[in-house]
């Protein structure tokens, strides 16, 4: 902390933490991919006695990311302008790549910065923010695609006994085993809560137009995301112009740099756009991506990272809600104290608690350990 009444960044602390999943076999499926852990990366951003937390889901090696190229650039800046700070951030990382890794490096340290901040003024992050609600609606994510019928349908009707009233499988890894799975997933949840489902990118266009069909005719499906590549626009368009009239088309979780969510916008290739506040920016890009969404009248729905997305989607004018997921959820419940759970289908940010409300559970952390090392 520097003198007359300058609070500067000290320093940044850098963490990394693989969780393996609870799937079968000790592995998870969608669509597209197939994997056996989740890392967060964990930024620590200090300033005399007060330290931010932010994070974000990726490689291990985006902490050294973070130390090679964005370090030295926040060290010594305003505590109170990190906007500024995010400003700078992707400048210096022109040359190193800016989209990907460098965006979610990026985001865990603007998460940080904004954390550090409210602590110091002592508000909840969501206080401190431009916010319009004071809670976030969720819906239950996971229904991974080599789940047996029976823990399929035990998740998620366990989210709707929680109070939630919409969750989301997986789908299309097997589409000859999906209408038996989606069947089992209406049995178990019932007719009144909305049903989703989520491609991640696997289908080609006409396959995706077939599966359209039938998701909203046979199990009254609302919700259809990535049922192609995120990257194909027209074909995103092609779904969302031809596709059943209540069977909405998602996407964007994959949106780095702002001109990611342009693209999706401009080329009217969704109803509802996804933004990942750990990979868009952090709180800063997010703020931008949210002012795209009201100037197209498109809703914004929150990907994940729900300690997080919690407080910052409080400030998305256009806010449809946040995907409660179920490997996020495990994850931050083991590392931080004062993660929130849902009441009556809406995560509520503490307003007890400054910033993100959160502390690192630093004995229940330690297993789990890839990178860093524990304060102290």
């Amino acid at each position: 902390m520097a003198g007359s009444g300058r609070v500067t960044v000290d320093d940044l602390t850098l963490h990394a933490f693989r969780v393996p999943t609870d799937g079968p076999d000790g592995a998870e499926e969608d669509g597209t991919l197939r994997w056996e852990a989740t890392t967060a990366v964990v930024v620590e951003a200090h300033a005399g006695p007060f330290t931010g937390l932010g994070y974000t889901y990726g490689d291990d090696s985006i902490a050294g990311f973070i130390h090679s190229q964005l370090a030295s650039v926040v060290r010594g800046g305003d505590v109170f302008a990190p906007a500024a700070q995010w400003h700078r951030m992707f400048a210096a990382v022109r040359n190193a790549g800016r989209p990907g890794l460098g965006a979610m490096a990026v985001s865990a340290v603007d998460i940080a910065l904004w954390d550090l901040k409210a602590r110091l003024l002592g508000l909840p992050l969501h206080q401190l923010l431009p916010a319009l609600h004071d809670q976030v609606p969720v819906y239950g994510s996971g229904g991974f695609t080599n789940y047996p019928l029976g823990r399929l349908a035990e998740q998620l009707s366990g989210w709707v006994q929680q109070g939630i009233p919409r969750v989301k499988l997986k789908t299309s890894r097997h589409p000859e085993q999906d209408p038996a799975r989606l069947a089992a997933a209406r049995e178990a949840i019932g007719p009144d809560v909305e049903l989703y489902a989520d491609a991640n990118g696997a289908l080609t266009r006409k396959e995706a137009l077939y599966w359209a069909r039938r998701l909203a005719e046979e199990w009254d499906v609302r919700w259809l995301e990535e049922p192609v590549s995120s990257e194909d626009t027209p074909g995103l368009r092609l779904l969302r112009d031809q596709g059943p009239g209540r069977l909405e088309i998602a996407a964007g979780e994959y949106g780095f740099v702002l001109g990611d969510f342009t693209a999706l916008l401009d080329a009217g290739a969704v109803d509802c756009l996804q933004a990942d506040v750990t990979r868009c920016g952090g709180i800063t890009g997010l703020l931008q991506v949210a002012g795209l969404t009201a100037a197209h009248r498109v809703d914004l729905s929150a990907h994940c990272a729900p300690a997080v997305s919690a407080h910052a989607f409080c400030a998305v004018e256009r806010l449809r809600h946040l995907e409660y997921f179920h490997d996020h959820v495990r994850v931050e419940e083991l590392l931080f104290d004062g993660v929130r759970r849902p009441v009556d289908g809406a995560l509520h940010p503490a307003r007890d608690r400054p910033g993100l409300g959160l502390e690192m559970r630093w004995a229940d952390a330690e297993p789990y350990r890839v990178r860093g090392r524990r304060p102290g």
